[in-house]
Parts: structure tokens; C-alpha cells; sequence
């Protein structure tokens, strides 16, 4: 992975740039510890911060004992309270300080061993903004019907009002240059996030380079979060950023 990285940016003649990986982290005590582990194992991230979003079931005893053993370049970041996903990810932007940004959720269903093929668009300066898509012939665990309706439908309407041709707006891997979201007043604080960012980097006239990752997802009863509530908000979420800042 580390060879991959430094033939790409060799190739391209570009300076190095360097990742911060923000993985926002509500009552994942069964897989945060090994998410970093797999993060770390790829040997890409510069710094790993965390935002603990209020957990209760004992991640955030995980998260101190490995505060406390000063894992290289590893930050992890408190809310007292639980406010959402994007609260989260908006602390996690604020301390960041890498010239990208990659969201990471803290659970399995996303796999770092992705990050090379996520990063190589922006090393090779052809674009700003990476999505990793789970419809562009990645490996995947088959999600339900309905979660599939849900993502294909918001991203349609995503398409339409703002004149892209992505396949899934809704994806966790998100990689951006700092430059591009260091500017940006997000005011989601749970899962509308995806779309508010979506729509705000879409009208600044940037163009979204997707590229196909693997994808395995979680039941209900492994504790996934998002919920058939989330899409409406997100689709008016959608809606209103199309016609104000």
C-alpha cells in the first residue's frame, strides 16, 4: 500500500499529500477497535481522529485505553452528549489538519483497503472530490431491496436538481481536499449529512469522481443505524440546498 502511494505521486511528479481519516464512532464497542486497527494496517493515514458522539455501551472506555497507549498518530475527540453522524464528521473536519479528508465509518461495512484506489484521483490531480461507489461493480454483500430503492432513488434525485451523474450519493467514503470543505457551513447533524455536503460541493461547480469499492453491510440486528426516517429528510434535505446556501 505504502509503494503504491509513493510510485503514485512519483508519477505524477505532484508533492505527497497527506490523510486524516475521521471516523465518527456512536456505540460501535464490538468493531471500533479493529476499524483502526485495519486503518492503521494500510499504513496511509497521517493522522486517525475519532469523535466519540456520546457513546454509552463501552466504546468509550475502548477509545481512552487506546488514547492511553499513544498510538501513533491516533486523536480521538469527545461529545459529552450524542448529536449525529454529522455533527461528528464536522468536529472531526475542524481538528483535521492533512491536506485530505476521508470519512470512515466504525464499523465493518466499509473496507480501508479501498483508500489507495479512493486517493488516487487526488494524487494525480484530476480531481478535488472522491466518492467510493457501491453500484460501479465493487464486490458486495447483496443489501436489502428497499435500502438499494432508498440510495438509487436519492441519488437520482440528487442527479437531477444538480446536474451530476453519480451512483451513490449516500456512500460513507467521502474523500475530499481540505481546501474544498474547510470553507463549508454544514448544518446537518445526523444523516442528512451525506446530501448537504453532496449538494454543497455539487453547486460550487465541482464534479464528484466516483470509483468502485467493496462493500459489505450490516444487518439490523449487527446494529445498524440509519433508518427508512433518514430518507425523507435527506431527500428534503436535497431540495432545500438546491435553493439556499
Amino acid at each position: 500500500m505504502q509503494t503504491y502511494r509513493q510510485s503514485s505521486a512519483a508519477r505524477t511528479g505532484a508533492r505527497r499529500l497527506s490523510l486524516s481519516v475521521v471516523i465518527p464512532c456512536y456505540n460501535e464497542a464490538q468493531t471500533i477497535e479493529e476499524v483502526v486497527n485495519r486503518v492503521e494496517a494500510v499504513g496511509l493515514a497521517d493522522e486517525i481522529i475519532i469523535v466519540d458522539d456520546g457513546s454509552t455501551d463501552g466504546t468509550r472506555e475502548i477509545l481512552q485505553r487506546l488514547d492511553a497507549e499513544q498510538r501513533p498518530n491516533l486523536r480521538i475527540l469527545y461529545h459529552q452528549v450524542n448529536q449525529g453522524k454529522g455533527a461528528a464528521v464536522v468536529t472531526g473536519f475542524a481538528a483535521a489538519t492533512s491536506d485530505v479528508f476521508l470519512i470512515q465509518d466504525a464499523d465493518f461495512e466499509y473496507d480501508p483497503r479501498d483508500y489507495p484506489i479512493l486517493l488516487k484521483p487526488l494524487e494525480e490531480g484530476i480531481a478535488q472530490v472522491v466518492y467510493g461507489s457501491r453500484f460501479l461493480g465493487g464486490p458486495r454483500k447483496a443489501m436489502n431491496f428497499w435500502n438499494m430503492v432508498a440510495n438509487r432513488s436519492l441519488t437520482l434525485v440528487t442527479n437531477i436538481l444538480y446536474n451530476a451523474i453519480l451512483s451513490d450519493m449516500e456512500t460513507c467514503y467521502k474523500v475530499f481536499r481540505a481546501e474544498v470543505v474547510r470553507g463549508l457551513k454544514i448544518h446537518a447533524r445526523r444523516f442528512e449529512f451525506e446530501p448537504e455536503i453532496t449538494a454543497k460541493v455539487l453547486k460550487q461547480g465541482i464534479r464528484i469522481y466516483e470509483v468502485p469499492i467493496s462493500y459489505n453491510g450490516r444487518e439490523w440486528n449487527e446494529g445498524k443505524k440509519i433508518k427508512w426516517t433518514d430518507a425523507p429528510i435527506a431527500l428534503w434535505t436535497l431540495i432545500k440546498y438546491r435553493f439556499v446556501n
